[in-house]
């Protein structure tokens, strides 16, 4: 089991990975904690935004929308490769997801399909929501795909995981299809070379 790492900490192992990271309000204590718990924190979800533009897909992670209160993540990827910090705590981004899949995750085995809605994923996982129209002709920059290999290896490396911590929102509740675009077996191995 694996308490969340500070705010603090977070912060500092996105920058110590070599990323632009950028701080939007109070994103340290903006979060829904209110409506359940935060941790043991277990693995690192990946997510696209269905969003152009960095200023907008910004504002939508950190605010929400009338049916989903923000934040939807803690941190949003833009297409430069910056990571824009909008909460710290639960986030609303994993949603309901399947336990077989967290116990795969924990164990850092091969994940199973996920065909069961049964488990809370706000609280066990670190959300990075990416901006991409998550068409699959969004392309996805290199500077960007870089960012993300560098966040998901930040978090691993501050907990101890390996990249089978490392999942796509597709891998963890059924009918999701983020991110699209790329594969995360690609991602996972990316971020195992830069882990070694």
């Amino acid at each position: 089991m694996s308490p969340p790492m500070s705010a603090r900490d977070f912060i500092n192992a996105l920058r110590d990975e070599g990323l632009r990271v950028r701080e939007v309000g109070d994103w340290e204590h903006h979060n829904r904690d209110h409506k359940g718990p935060w941790g043991p924190v277990h693995g690192v979800m990946i997510h696209h935004t269905v969003t152009s533009g960095a200023e907008e897909t910004v504002n939508l992670c950190r605010d929400g929308h009338p049916s989903l209160p923000g934040p939807l993540c803690h941190g949003v990827i833009t297409k430069d490769g910056t990571v824009h910090l909008v909460g710290y705590g639960r986030a609303n981004h994993a949603g309901v997801g399947d336990d077989d899949v967290l116990r795969a995750v924990i164990a850092e085995k091969r994940l199973p399909p996920d065909n069961e809605s049964n488990t809370d994923g706000n609280r066990h996982f670190y959300g990075f929501e990416c901006e991409n129209l998550g068409d699959g002709e969004d392309p996805w920059p290199a500077a960007q795909l870089e960012a993300i290999e560098r966040a998901a290896a930040a978090v691993c490396r501050q907990h101890g995981w390996t990249e089978r911590s490392v999942i796509g929102h597709l891998e963890w509740q059924p009918g999701k299809v983020d991110p699209k675009g790329f594969t995360m077996d690609e991602m996972r191995e990316r971020v195992g070379e830069r882990l070694k």
